[in-house]
């Protein structure tokens, strides 16, 4: 049993980012999510997208912490080296009606104080985006957004975090938490037990029942499904910017991403599921999504699929983010229905759950040797053949391509796993091998053999991401009879 002054449940954006900003200060903090990696939560399905601040009013804790957290991307890649580009957004209106509702995200924007926002006629909006419909009557521009890799953004964060003692706990589901003499003590699902002076719940869909657990609020996480399919990064579709529809009472809309790496991304839908681990996407989304991109960027076209894919967001009654400390029970701190736009708020909500905490007594002392950056992680396919040259006379793997749609080598897929990423999706997503059009036909055994080299688990052990059982069945190879 070990003793922590702070306990985060939950390693999504938004418990992530409370690691990485509380790791600065000397304390003891575990960081315990019960899935097989980070970010396997929510924060997987993520759009990505750095939103641009003109959705949501400065009276909602959301439109505040976003107007924030956009500003902290340009110091967070500086520091951690997670793929980000400012590229803008615009959102297109296609009827005078739509128009009206976009005047009302400008004037939003502009009381929000959204740097360089504007007010687009129909020849403007065709000038910043090309791929745009020629039916496009005006709209709006907000050049501050952006897009992010929201997988290698919370690796970094959690990363980093662990250079500077914050202890993670994977596959750590908390089912038990009992006060005991001003502390909480924390049993997981194998029976390990974590005592903590401080408790922050960021378990993202299951937030509601991690405060049961504690015996603090009642409140219902509804989970809001959004189905999203890739294009190749081949695709004429590929806009330079983030193009919205006018945004509808409970959803942002249908969107065409141009993601950080290249590929383009369409969705998503926006349904109430009844079950919490629903992924499942339906050829009637599929259709409903096509036709609305489609309208906006005409280029988009079903011919370029490489996977579809589905996340929940877990929204709450109310709809604003819950982040305060909790009324019922002392030393719990809420962090409940951070869905859109959760990813562009998570580092202020790091800044915003460590004033909570020192509001409630736990005492902040800078350390005097802190890492503050991690050190660049090199990718063969952004190298030039010298580069390249001069790393496989140090390690041949650097030049083994394993991935061949996405230029991964051996070496970086060794560096994946030496971290602590040991199932194909948590290769797949530090390293994007499996993420090209053949979606891993080419590579997955490969990477399972490195993988089971690397560990010494069989590839028979190995899983896909840690809770659903393994990839293979049966045995690869004859295997020796036993004397």
């Amino acid at each position: 049993m070990e003793n922590y002054d702070v306990a985060i449940i939950g390693a999504g954006v938004t418990g992530a980012a409370t690691a990485y900003t509380l790791s600065r200060y000397e304390l003891r903090i575990a960081l315990l999510e019960k899935a097989a990696d980070v970010g396997f939560g929510v924060s997987k399905a993520n759009s990505g997208i750095v939103h641009g601040g003109f959705h949501y009013p400065l009276t909602t804790l959301k439109g505040r912490l976003e107007i924030l957290g956009n500003l902290m991307f340009e110091k967070l890649q500086y520091e951690l080296g997670f793929p980000f580009r400012r590229c803008g957004i615009v959102v297109a209106a296609f009827s005078e009606e739509e128009m009206k509702e976009v005047r009302k995200l400008y004037k939003r924007g502009r009381e929000n104080h959204v740097p360089r926002i504007e007010l687009c006629d129909r020849e403007r909006m065709l000038h910043l985006e090309p791929k745009l419909s020629p039916e496009v009557v005006g709209g709006l521009y907000a050049p501050n957004g952006g897009v992010v890799e929201p997988y290698r953004y919370v690796f970094a964060l959690t990363e980093l975090a662990g250079l500077n003692g914050v202890e993670l706990f994977t596959r750590c589901e908390i089912v038990r938490a009992v006060r005991k003499n001003d502390l909480w003590e924390l049993s997981d699902a194998s029976g390990r037990v974590f005592r903590a002076k401080y408790v922050i719940n960021a378990a993202g869909l299951y937030a509601d029942e991690v405060s049961r657990i504690f015996g603090a609020e009642e409140f219902k996480i509804v989970p809001r499904k959004g189905e999203e399919f890739l294009l190749d990064r081949n695709s004429k579709a590929y806009p330079s910017k983030v193009v919205f529809p006018v945004p509808t009472g409970h959803s942002k809309g249908v969107l065409v991403i141009p993601t950080v790496e290249g590929t383009t991304m369409v969705g998503p839908t926006a349904e109430i599921a009844e079950d919490k681990q629903d992924t499942s996407t339906t050829r009637a989304n599929f259709k409903q999504v096509f036709s609305l991109a489609r309208k906006m960027v005409p280029a988009v076209s079903e011919r370029d699929l490489i996977t579809s894919f589905s996340g929940s967001r877990p929204s709450i009654k109310g709809e604003d983010f819950l982040i305060e400390p909790s009324k019922k029970v002392p030393g719990l701190i809420h962090a409940a229905g951070i869905q859109s736009p959760g990813l562009t708020a998570s580092p202020a909500i790091g800044g915003y759950i460590r004033d909570l905490l020192k509001e409630q007594g736990l005492v902040l002392r800078e350390k005097t040797n802190v890492v503050r950056s991690l050190p660049p992680m090199p990718a063969i396919r952004s190298m030039s053949p010298e580069e390249a040259d001069l790393l496989h006379k140090d390690d041949p793997a650097w030049t083994r391509i394993v991935c061949r749609c996405e230029s991964v080598s051996e070496a970086e897929i060794v560096d994946a796993i030496r971290k602590g990423h040991t199932t194909l999706d948590g290769i797949k997503f530090y390293t994007r091998a499996g993420m090209g059009r053949c979606q891993g036909g080419f590579c997955s055994y490969r990477i399972l053999k490195i993988i089971a080299r690397e560990t010494g688990m069989t590839p028979e052990e190995i899983t896909k991401r840690g809770r659903t059982g393994t990839i293979l069945r049966g045995h690869i190879g004859m295997r020796e009879k036993k004397k």
